[in-house]
């Protein structure tokens, strides 16, 4: 299902959840959410979008920010999500691992937000021995278009 192997304990679940339970971490380059948005809006029909992957504990964005927003100001109530498990020894928050986990969710639950791209997650993958971005644990997913 996915292109890399990972512990079997990462994913917990693939499903849509109320947007306004999501917890953004970083601010979204505008003029990346203006095309993504401007896309979507263009195809009246249903789309077909990667699932926004957050923590199963926090609600936090964990990647997908850029999406969320685009969904968000488009009307969508529900969006598609992959639930992590965000405290996985088999996630970082960057190359150096510098920023920690709960310091992240603690900022973005005061709404002090990062800038664009401060994080750049990484999931370890058991069959490389490498670490790889954690957008590919993302799914393709299909939304009912809603009318704008």
């Amino acid at each position: 299902m996915f292109s890399i192997n990972i512990d079997s304990d990462i994913i917990s679940e693939i499903k849509e959840l109320d947007i306004d339970l999501l917890i953004p971490h970083e601010e979204v380059l505008l003029n990346k959410k203006d095309i993504l948005k401007n896309n979507l809006k263009y195809n009246n029909d249903d789309i077909i979008i990667s699932t926004i992957i957050i923590c199963n504990e926090s609600n936090l964005i964990i990647d997908g920010h850029h999406r969320y927003t685009a969904l968000k100001e488009l009307g969508y109530k529900k969006i598609p999500v992959t639930l992590i498990n965000y405290f996985s020894n088999s996630i970082i928050t960057d190359d150096n691992d510098s920023l920690s986990k709960m310091e992240i969710i603690n900022n973005s639950v005061s709404k002090k937000l990062y800038s664009p791209k401060t994080t750049k997650h990484l999931v370890y993958c058991n069959n490389n021995k490498s670490w790889f971005p954690i957008t590919l644990l993302s799914s393709l997913y299909l939304i009912k278009s809603i009318k704008i």
